[in-house]
């Protein structure tokens, strides 16, 4: 009986969808919409306690998109700024890094060059005692950074408390639409090869890197790196204007494939390059996604230029930005993206990753085989496989904890409060007296600074506890822990050679500005180092 009624459903259901599928997905939206909207009224008249509508409708549409991928999300109203903020990288505002600790004023901890702040005369370690009269002792680091946001144009009334003579001034300062540069650093890494480090796909981050090719042109650049590491991605019209300066005009980038019409597409380059010729490095790692692989994929799979580092994170996915009711915005994902030769790069499974966010290993039987217009293979399954593979350089437990608690970033503060300058960027290094000013400081701070065994280690004896094992192994136990133990200051002074280079890019960003602190990073780029002695591919 049982079976029978099972095939009398399936029988069915066939009928019902047999004239049309359109119809019996547009019934499914329908009756969907129907019983929402039927539970809501029943609750509403009926609920014990008064609704939180605004929290239920933003919790229930977020639950909704959760059973998608990762990157369809939901923007209200109240949130377009950080829409246009992520697609532009512009706000209106003083163009300051803030630092807040609970219960304490707000600090700056880097004006911008040239910003309205750095008019004023606001420098690292001043103390916002007050925005607008309202103290900054009350207030979330997001809401003071949202009351020194506004309009252009606008005025903001600041009361300081000034870092190096300890006065208490009042500041009034307008402000400006700031603009926060995708391309972070041009400069020339040696007497023939350019450098060129981009952090996003913004509007208009084309025109910076054409604008870093021809600077590094005319400074002598005989081949160009072009740093993509840790960039995110962004518009993919911005890629494929990059990828335009340095291929022939008509060249395929890039192709889309969704459910639409509208959205299988293929896109071209439609501007003359600017060279075709030079010598290409592009660095990649496990955060450079989007578009950014959109750039590497291309630029391999038309042999143009040799993709070294790590493999990519695997985002494949294009994003469409869509009004709806009560000017909210819907980011919606529309279609997958295929390099020049037909691969895919979103991953098999985005939702299982490594630590760090990089697809993990994938058998060459889930994966297929493409080739590159000369004939190389590439292939599909997960991100951008580089041609030269260079290991990212790895920290310790410790470093992480010290940057990610701020312990750095208060040092380099207290450092800039105590000096008034320090030497150029290229002679400038943190001395074996400071390292020892900053054990002392570090010492104070509460931060887990257990080493990665030792976190392990407390690990697996929460798991005996749980056993019921962790009495009859006490006394090993006890020995082990003893033998691994190292106390906060030995710890430090151990990883010194991976905690220096660190202070010195922050105490340079807060006196010679973020390309300072890039000048700092590329001193010790090892993986940088090794790209550019590696052999890159013929082509």
């Amino acid at each position: 009986m049982r079976k029978n009624i099972i095939v009398m459903a399936l029988a069915a259901a066939v009928v019902s969808v047999a004239p049309s599928w359109g119809q019996s997905k547009s019934f499914k939206l329908g009756q969907w919409t129907e019983i929402q909207s039927s539970v809501l009224k029943e609750l509403n008249r009926s609920y014990v306690d008064s609704l939180p509508l605004d929290r239920m409708m933003r919790a229930g549409i977020d639950a909704m998109l959760e059973n998608l991928d990762p990157y369809t999300i939901y923007i209200p109203e109240e949130e377009n700024e950080d829409l246009q903020m992520m697609l532009s990288k512009t706000y209106g505002g003083i163009g300051a890094i803030i630092y807040k600790q609970k219960d304490a004023n707000v600090i700056i901890n880097e004006p911008y060059y040239g910003s309205p702040a750095w008019k004023n005369g606001l420098r690292c370690g001043d103390e916002i005692i007050a925005i607008d009269g309202k103290p900054t002792k009350g207030l979330e680091a997001a809401q003071s950074s949202d009351r020194m946001k506004g309009k252009p144009g606008t005025t903001v009334n600041f009361k300081v408390l000034k870092a190096r003579t300890g006065d208490t001034v009042d500041v009034s300062i307008v402000r400006e639409r700031i603009h926060i540069p995708d391309v972070e650093y041009v400069g020339m890494l040696d007497d023939t090869t350019g450098y060129i480090k981009q952090t996003g796909f913004t509007e208009k981050v084309s025109d910076e890197v054409k604008a870093g090719y021809n600077k590094l042109k005319a400074m002598g650049m005989k081949r160009l790196v072009l740093d993509l590491r840790g960039n995110g991605g962004g518009l993919m019209n911005e890629a494929i204007e990059i990828v335009s300066l340095f291929v022939p005009k008509g060249s395929l980038v890039v192709s889309s494939r969704g459910n639409t019409p509208e959205s299988v597409r293929e896109y071209r380059t439609s501007s003359e390059p600017v060279d075709t010729q030079i010598p290409l490095i592009i660095m990649v790692d496990s955060g450079s996604a989007s578009s950014s692989e959109i750039v590497a994929g291309a630029i391999q799979d038309l042999d143009r230029g040799t993709i070294m580092g790590k493999r990519t994170f695997g985002k494949g996915l294009v994003q469409t930005v869509r009004p709806v009711v009560y000017n909210g915005q819907l980011k919606v994902t529309t279609a997958k993206y295929y390099t020049p030769s037909g691969r895919c790069v979103q991953a098999i499974d985005y939702s299982h990753r490594n630590e760090d966010g990089s697809v993990g290993q994938i058998p060459d039987s889930l994966t297929h085989e493409f080739r590159t217009g000369k004939g190389r293979i590439v292939r599909d399954g997960g991100g951008i496989t580089p041609d030269v593979e260079i290991d990212s350089p790895e920290y310790s437990r410790l470093v992480f904890s010290l940057v990610l608690n701020g312990i750095i970033d208060q040092y380099a503060i207290q450092y800039a409060k105590q000096h008034d300058s320090i030497p150029p960027v290229d002679s400038f290094h943190f001395s074996d007296e400071d390292f020892e000013d900053f054990i002392g400081f570090a010492k104070t701070k509460e931060f887990d600074y257990r080493s990665s065994a030792e976190a392990l280690f407390d690990e697996m004896k929460k798991e005996l506890e749980a056993d019921g094992l962790a009495d009859r192994m006490k006394p090993e136990l006890d020995a082990l822990g003893k033998a691994i133990s190292i106390d906060k200051e030995q710890f430090i002074r151990l990883k010194k050679d991976e905690i220096v280079p660190f202070i010195e890019e922050e105490i340079a960003v807060r006196f010679h500005f973020q390309e300072a602190g890039i000048k700092v990073r590329l001193r010790y780029d090892t993986q940088l180092e090794k790209a550019l002695s590696s052999p890159m591919i013929e082509l």
